[in-house]
C-alpha cells in the first residue's frame, strides 16, 4: 500500500478528480441522442486513468532532471530517489497498455485513435522546451478527452461536444499559466519556455484571464445547444464566481496562494459543472 501510495501521488491520481467529471458530463450529454451500454461508462473511466497516469508518469520521467535541479519539486518522488527511473517506465508501460485495452474495448476506431491520442499527450512533456504556447498545447491534449468520449459513444466525429473541449482547452491553458507563475525564475535560468517567463507575471496573469474568460463563454454556449434548463443557469454563475475567487487568489505581489487556487479551484469547478449537468438531467426527467 505504501508503494501504491507513493505512485498516486507521484502522478497526483487525486487531481484526477478534475479531468474525469468532463468525461463523465459527456457521457452525460450523449445518452440523450445516442443508445448507451453501461459497461462503456466502466471502460470509458479506466481509460480515463490509464491515459492520465501515463501522461503524468512520462511528464515525471522527463522532467526528473530538471525537477531535481528546482527548489519547488526537488522533493518529487524521482529526483528525490523515492521511485527509480526503471520502476517510472514500467509504470508507464503499465498504464499506456490499460489505455489501449480500454480503447480497444470500446471499440477497433477508438483503439486505433488511442495510438495518436498517447502522441500528443507525451508530447507535452516536450513543449516547454522549445515554446510559450506549451500551456496551450497541454490544454489541447487534455480537451481531447470529452472528444475521445463523443467518439466511443457515438461512433461520430462531428458535435456539438467542441463547446466543452473548447471550454476544457483554454481553461487548462490558463490555470496552468498561473501554476508557471512560480516557476518564472528558474524557467528563465534553465532555459525553458513560458508565458510568464516570455512576458512577465502581470502580463502572465491578463492572458489567464482571457482564456478563462473564453472558457466561461464556450461553458455557456453550452447551455443553448444542448437545450439545457435553470440547473445549468445555476451552475453557470457557479462556475463563474470560481473563477473570479481563483483570479483574486492569484495576487501578481504574492504568488504564495497560487495552489490553493490550482488544486482546490480547479476540482470545485469540474465537480460544479458535473453536479450541475446531472441536475438538469434529473429535472428534465422528471418532467
Amino acid at each position: 500500500m505504501a508503494h501504491i501510495y507513493t505512485y498516486g501521488r507521484m502522478i497526483k491520481f487525486t487531481h484526477t478528480v478534475f479531468v474525469l467529471p468532463f468525461a463523465l458530463v459527456t457521457v452525460i450529454l450523449v445518452q440523450r441522442q445516442y443508445p448507451l451500454r453501461p459497461i462503456d461508462i466502466g471502460w470509458i473511466i479506466i481509460a480515463m486513468i490509464g491515459a492520465r497516469s501515463t501522461a503524468m508518469g512520462f511528464n515525471r520521467a522527463i522532467d526528473a532532471r530538471m525537477d531535481g535541479k528546482n527548489p519547488r519539486t526537488r522533493m518529487r518522488e524521482i529526483p528525490s530517489g523515492q521511485i527509480s527511473t526503471t520502476a517510472v517506465w514500467a509504470f508507464i508501460a503499465l498504464s499506456a497498455g490499460l489505455f489501449l485495452l480500454a480503447a480497444a474495448m470500446l471499440g477497433r476506431r477508438c483503439f486505433f485513435l488511442a495510438i495518436p491520442t498517447l502522441v500528443v499527450l507525451c508530447f507535452y512533456s516536450y513543449t516547454k522546451r522549445f515554446t510559450w504556447l506549451s500551456h496551450l498545447f497541454l490544454g489541447f491534449a487534455i480537451s481531447l478527452a470529452p472528444w475521445g468520449v463523443w467518439v466511443a459513444l457515438t461512433k461520430t466525429f462531428t458535435g456539438p461536444i467542441w463547446l466543452l473541449s473548447l471550454a476544457l482547452l483554454t481553461y487548462v491553458a490558463g490555470f496552468d499559466i498561473l501554476y508557471a507563475c512560480q516557476d518564472i525564475a528558474f524557467d528563465r535560468k534553465e532555459g525553458l519556455y513560458s508565458v510568464p517567463a516570455r512576458f512577465g507575471v502581470r502580463p502572465a496573469l491578463k492572458i489567464s484571464t482571457i482564456l478563462h474568460g473564453v472558457a466561461f463563454a464556450a461553458f455557456a454556449a453550452i447551455h443553448p445547444v444542448f437545450q439545457m434548463n435553470a440547473a445549468y443557469l445555476i451552475t453557470l454563475i457557479i462556475i463563474g464566481l470560481l473563477m473570479v475567487i481563483e483570479h483574486r487568489i492569484v495576487n501578481p505581489d504574492d504568488l504564495s496562494r497560487i495552489n490553493v487556487a490550482f488544486f482546490h479551484m480547479n476540482s470545485l469547478i469540474s465537480m460544479v459543472l458535473f453536479l450541475g449537468v446531472t441536475m438538469d438531467e434529473i429535472i428534465r426527467r422528471l418532467t
